[in-house]
């Protein structure tokens, strides 16, 4: 092995302008490279549209080209792998080249495919679920992104639980309350004086925006006023009929801002009134650690990681009941003092998000692997 272990990483994730998994391989990596224990190298079937943050960290980048991500990775990848140049590969997306025998780390983010298949796609489903229970055998270690998701690894694959690791992903630093000039400027600017509620996030049946829908709709109350309702991300599946209902609640106050980029998604984040992600199952759910970051009260759905990502800092509600949701953002609307006291606790419960502190324990979970 060389004096400074080659680490080979699977971009696919980070390709594109990065949401989850992606956002989750660009801030390791990155944060990987700052403490220079691996050479690294990125490999993908086609070249990043975007990769200057791989050249401003010093990271190496292959393209091994194939017509689709699962044909690189089981055929061309453990081609590339074997030439003997690399001594670990990591893949922060769950499953390994089955072919080969270099050691390998995989990250489990969650395991929907199995638990909730209904809320994928079948083309996820493909490329997880044949592949999983293989791939985890073949790992040396394996990271979890939260408690919630290693029980659920040890439940479907006890015979891991000796190599599996939980290291929680991290928040960026830009993620801080804003002054109440910022607020009261980006919400003049977004036409909602008065402050509005946030839901970030894709469009697609798992975050369960439909159940926020109903609870917004039934807020109005003598002492409450309906509320603008902003949902910002991108369109996924099967939300075709939930993008034609809040077209239709447009005049009541429902707005689609689509997908923002950084700096407008943190004003945004910044300056909602409440911040609501009733997801029924979340790996770890950065966007609620975001939320709390920025001192936004938020309330969040009493299902997987979400009530350990927010311990005491946040509302729970069931995700299944559009009443409970009401009446928590009644309580936050009605209630400044309740308002304030989770805006204060917020970022104190993000402040145990790292990437840097992740990217450490990762290193560790890495040279643990190449010594095993």
């Amino acid at each position: 092995m060389r004096p400074t272990p080659r680490l080979a990483v699977d971009l696919r994730a980070a390709l594109d302008e990065p949401t989850g998994i992606g956002v989750y391989t660009r801030a390791l990596l990155t944060a990987l490279a700052a403490r220079g224990s691996f050479e690294l190298v990125a490999m993908a079937h086609r070249p990043p549209t975007v990769d200057g943050w791989l050249r401003e960290n010093g990271i190496a980048f292959e393209a091994q080209p194939a017509p689709y991500g699962l044909l690189w990775q089981q055929l061309r990848l453990p081609r590339r792998l074997a030439r003997g140049d690399v001594d670990l590969f990591w893949s922060p997306l769950q499953t390994l080249p089955l072919l080969g025998d270099l050691p390998a780390v995989t990250t489990v983010h969650d395991l929907t495919t199995l638990l909730m298949p209904e809320t994928h796609r079948l083309k996820v489903r493909l490329t997880q679920v044949p592949f999983l229970a293989r791939s985890l055998s073949r790992a040396r270690r394996i990271v979890a992104d939260s408690e919630a998701t290693a029980a659920d690894v040890r439940r479907f694959f006890p015979e891991v639980a000796d190599r599996l690791r939980v290291i929680w992903a991290g928040v960026e630093p830009r993620f801080t309350p804003a002054s109440a000039e910022a607020i009261a400027a980006t919400r003049r600017e977004l036409g909602c004086p008065e402050g509005y509620l946030l839901y970030a996030g894709t469009l697609e049946p798992r975050k369960n925006v439909g159940l926020l829908v109903d609870a917004w709709l039934s807020l109005p109350h003598e002492d409450v006023p309906l509320p603008p309702l902003l949902l910002a991300g991108g369109y996924g599946w099967k939300s075709r009929r939930l993008l034609a209902r809040l077209e239709g609640l447009r005049g009541q106050g429902a707005r689609l801002l689509g997908r923002l980029d950084d700096d407008a998604h943190l004003r945004v984040l910044q300056a909602a009134r409440c911040f609501i992600y009733p997801s029924l199952y979340e790996g770890f759910g950065l966007p609620a650690a975001e939320a709390l970051a920025c001192g936004v009260p938020t309330v969040v759905a009493r299902t997987s990681s979400l009530p350990e990502v927010v311990g005491n800092a946040a509302l729970l509600v069931d995700p299944h009941e559009p009443a409970e949701l009401a009446e928590a953002l009644r309580r936050l609307l009605a209630d400044s003092s309740l308002a304030a006291e989770l805006a204060a606790r917020g970022p104190r419960q993000a402040a145990r998000f790292s990437w840097q502190k992740s990217a450490a324990q990762l290193e560790e979970v890495l040279l643990e692997a190449l010594a095993a």
